[in-house]
């Protein structure tokens, strides 16, 4: 049943209500936790690398941590969240932390803005604000996400670090001796999460432009679709552009297919509006592919000048500013004469930006500031 006409308040109540088995689970699991007296560090993840969900998105940067600092099963004296893959009952999960006195790491990636969530904007953002003012310390993704984070959750007076998200190097890398494509062709990749019709519309608009200026490119699109009929769709404006033959459809990746998706493609394009810290740029950059995206969100703090082309876009709040098909193509076309010397100088970038053992560094300092 499609619930969306009932208005948000009411459906949170109903949820609450009809999951009440699971809300009972955790509480239940809540009961055993305690704090860790000992030397040393021991973080807990509330679950979320062990409760059955895949591992990807927001909680793969937890994986580090928990090899770094991670207590497994049991006490633990720093329990690290993170907004876009919160611990189930998070809010009482938190309370039961803090009267343990266990200290609460927040890491906060996006907010809610009417640009992509319309009026439902403070159903997401309610809990982010409960949650980041019961934290200890906050771990911002990127300037941006700081800076939207104080627009729409409001001020925050808790001690806080910038700290883009990390990438695994190793997993992450250039194939040896990198030259592009033996067929000549230029092959495009836009992967990850695909929201909202026009991040994909705009990349297939891309490719005909491309390939009707002479340009012999294909296009990979990797991830899921969240609008309603989206593959469908998708076959209908592949054939209507004249590119079905020319675009490769890939609904699933998982982690570990990610370094080889990355290495069989030449460039990467990721024209979502406003986009936080966006880990699929980093990996891709990391695995020696220029960005060409929207020089909007947290995108212009990843990638400089060097390693790919943001196009220009508007702050707004209330509108998605996507970059057109024709920008996106343009942007393409000039980086082919120069895109041995950009996927080198990308994969420099990471390596000096994204790489995890400073940012497991980092957090340990962070974590050592905190109070006992």
């Amino acid at each position: 049943m499609n619930a969306s006409w009932i208005p948000w308040q009411l459906r949170e109540a109903l949820w609450s209500t009809l999951d009440w088995r699971e809300r009972a689970a955790a509480r239940r699991a809540f009961l055993s936790i305690c704090r860790w007296s000992g030397e040393g560090i021991r973080t807990g993840f509330g679950g979320i690398l062990d409760d059955g969900r895949p591992i990807h998105g927001g909680a793969v940067k937890l994986l580090p941590l928990r090899e770094a600092f991670g207590a497994g099963d049991g006490p633990f004296n720093i329990l690290y969240a993170v907004s876009s893959c919160q611990p189930r009952c998070a809010e009482q999960l938190f309370e039961k932390c803090r009267n343990e006195g266990i200290r609460i790491v927040w890491n906060q990636n996006g907010v809610a803005y009417p640009a992509w969530a319309g009026s439902e904007s403070e159903r997401f953002n309610r809990p982010m604000r409960r949650l980041r003012e019961m934290a200890d310390f906050v771990v911002n993704q990127s300037e941006f996400c700081e800076v939207s984070a104080k627009r729409f959750l409001g001020p925050c007076d808790k001690p806080s670090a910038i700290l883009y998200n990390p990438v695994d190097l190793v997993a992450f890398s250039p194939l040896s001796g990198r030259e592009g494509s033996d067929s000549g062709s230029v092959r495009l990749l836009a992967a990850g999460t695909h929201g909202t019709r026009d991040r994909v519309t705009c990349v297939l608009d891309a490719l005909r432009e491309l390939r009707a200026g002479g340009i012999d490119a294909t296009l990979t699109v990797a991830g899921n679709f969240q609008w309603s009929g989206g593959e469908e769709d998708f076959v209908r404006e592949s054939e209507r552009l004249g590119i079905a033959n020319s675009v490769q459809r890939t609904p699933r990746f998982s982690q570990s297919d990610a370094p080889a998706l990355y290495r069989n493609h030449d460039l990467l394009l990721h024209p979502k509006y406003m986009d936080p810290c966006p880990t699929v740029v980093l990996e891709a950059l990391a695995c020696g592919l220029p960005v060409v995206g929207s020089m909007s969100g947290g995108m212009p703090e990843l990638v400089p000048e060097t390693c790919g082309t943001l196009i220009e876009a508007p702050l707004d709040w209330d509108i998605r500013h996507t970059p057109s098909g024709l920008q996106i193509a343009d942007a393409v076309a000039a980086l082919l004469p120069r895109l041995g010397e950009v996927s080198a100088a990308a994969r420099r970038h990471a390596e000096a930006r994204f790489a995890v053992g400073p940012w497991v560094g980092a957090h340990g300092t962070i974590f050592r500031s905190l109070p006992t």
